[in-house]
């Protein structure tokens, strides 16, 4: 008799921890991705922020505050990539965001794919041909897609197409993003789909987009913004049609002069639409809504096209992000209401930081500056000639890699002297810091010292012959504006903040880099890693 009371207490417990278990599943993976969103942001603009955004992340979630990328470059394309395969460059493939095809000998962009054509746009246009095919391996959504037998959803959404369609990955139902100019709408592809849903043509015709087409002032008085630099200096981009890159800004005034609805991406305006976006859509996929899975990516691209225009110490930066802690106050909310606190689980994080515009630090004594690309290519063809009677040999420079002519080497140890012969140029070159052959990186382990950046976005059927790397702060870009695509720590260090449902409240010291949240939401949900996962499961974030 006791041993069958026994039998049923444990028979009992084990249907009340099954019960347990699967109240506190997670209903919804939300991965969000601030483009070009520094790491001490956070703690610059702390004051500013409300208790409702970025400071519950950290109030009621678990914050890395040693988090890293362990690659080069650090773009857009390569940065969503890694966040959602939990691998670098050298396995998933997007090297950059645009790269050389040593096969068909031209440029390709990251997420193109001229087998699909565009929805919600003229079919043919370059716009709407997109897909995620040359991405080489899963993401997390794509084994979650996998585990449910495709019951559970992945939907993805930005104002940049890879911003959506990398973190959605290869098995998603739908990613969309936005396309300015005289439209101003979300579109997709065929890839995904054969005609755009009813609520997004409902959305593309609303007025929402053409509401934004208003004053841009500081959400905050701008006194109180002592954060960032002066509003005029000589630093920043601003829009055609007014002189000076001060506040306010009449965006209305100013579209037509501005591709019209593309003025909003530089604008915390931006943002503001996407989230508006990113709520139809949870809403009417009803995402969260049953016992399986769902994943959900969600890219603001605005703060880094306002990087790019003013550059990072701005007013218009600052104002941008205190702004974005509203947006991330609203979409907790949202979450909290639709879905259902302890139902969900969100991860922030960037995909590359930014350095601050050169100029200014020039001005300031610190060393930095500008490298031109075209004047080293001339000066290197011109001594591979004259000194070694190699004419031509240089086919392509892409994201500081020179790309070499494969048809004017009869032999492989010519192949590798024409490398060599390139490194031992360019290292004397002026304001190049450190310079690696493909010989070198295929054959030598850089673990644990400062080439390992560099090998980990390193691919061998993608990447360049030499890479080189700039000095500290240079970059070949405008004067004025910000920029990104370094291994240093002000491109590499990103913010991670996860919360919700598995993740403990805390923060850590411990250093962890950007293939390790793919893993670690892979373990929160029980499923396979992503099939070319290198990262580690963070264990310490896990409740």
């Amino acid at each position: 008799m006791k041993l069958k009371i026994a039998l049923l207490f444990l028979l009992l417990t084990q249907i009340q921890m099954f019960g347990q278990e699967n109240k506190n599943s997670t209903k919804l993976v939300v991965g969000v991705v601030v483009d070009q969103m520094r790491y001490d942001y956070l703690t610059k603009f702390e004051k500013h922020f409300s208790e409702d955004g970025f400071k519950r992340l950290q109030r009621e979630g678990f914050e890395m505050k040693n988090f890293h990328f362990d690659y080069v470059p650090t773009y857009t394309g390569p940065g969503h990539a890694s966040i959602f395969t939990g691998t670098s460059p050298m396995n998933h493939g997007i090297v950059a965001n645009n790269w050389y095809d040593k096969v068909i000998k031209e440029g390709v962009y990251c997420a193109s794919d001229p087998s699909v054509s565009g929805l919600g746009i003229d079919s043919e246009n370059r716009a709407g041909k997109m897909s995620p095919q040359r991405m080489l391996t899963t993401s997390f959504a794509d084994q979650n897609r996998l585990h449910t037998q495709f019951k559970g959803k992945t939907i993805g959404v930005s104002i940049k197409d890879r911003g959506a369609i990398l973190p959605a990955g290869h098995t998603a139902n739908a990613a969309y993003w936005f396309v300015g100019g005289e439209k101003g709408h979300f579109i997709s592809s065929d890839f995904y789909m054969e005609k755009l849903p009813n609520w997004v043509n409902e959305f593309n015709s609303s007025d929402v987009a053409k509401s934004y087409l208003k004053e841009w002032d500081t959400f905050k008085n701008i006194s109180t913004y002592i954060e960032s630099g002066s509003d005029l200096n000589n630093y920043e981009n601003g829009f055609k049609g007014k002189k000076e890159a001060t506040f306010p800004y009449d965006l209305k005034k100013l579209a037509k002069e501005n591709d019209t609805y593309s003025i909003l991406r530089p604008t915390p305006f931006g943002n503001d639409l996407l989230l508006d976006f990113a709520k139809k859509a949870i809403l009417n996929e009803n995402l969260g809504q049953d016992e399986f899975t769902d994943v959900f990516t969600l890219s603001f691209s605005s703060t880094d096209y306002t990087g790019h225009n003013f550059g990072v110490n701005s007013k218009e930066i600052q104002d941008t992000y205190i702004r974005l802690d509203q947006n991330v106050a609203d979409l907790l909310k949202f979450l909290d209401e639709k879905v259902g606190k302890g139902n969900y689980t969100l991860f922030l994080t960037a995909d590359h930081g930014a350095v601050h515009v050169p100029q200014f630090l020039k001005d300031e004594g610190i060393p930095a500056g500008y490298f031109e690309i075209g004047e080293m290519r001339d000066a290197l063809e011109e001594h591979l000639s004259s000194n070694y009677g190699l004419s031509d040999v240089i086919e392509s420079v892409y994201n500081n890699q020179i790309f070499l002519n494969y048809s004017k080497f009869k032999t492989y140890s010519e192949f590798v002297s024409a490398q060599n012969e390139v490194k031992h140029f360019l290292i004397q070159y002026k304001n190049i810091d450190k310079v690696y052959t493909r010989e070198t990186l295929e054959n030598s382990d850089f673990s644990g010292n400062s080439a390992e950046l560099i090998s980990k976005g390193f691919h061998q059927k993608r990447s360049g012959d030499v890479i080189f790397a700039l000095n500290p702060s240079y970059i070949s870009y405008s004067r004025k504006g910000s920029t990104h695509g370094s291994g240093n720590s002000y491109d590499t260090q990103a913010p991670l903040l996860m919360f919700g449902n598995g993740i403990k409240s805390g923060k850590t010291y411990n250093r962890y880099y950007i293939p390790d949240i793919a893993p670690t939401i892979s373990a929160l949900l029980g499923i396979e890693l992503p099939n070319g996962a290198s990262g580690n499961v963070i264990t310490e974030v896990l409740d």
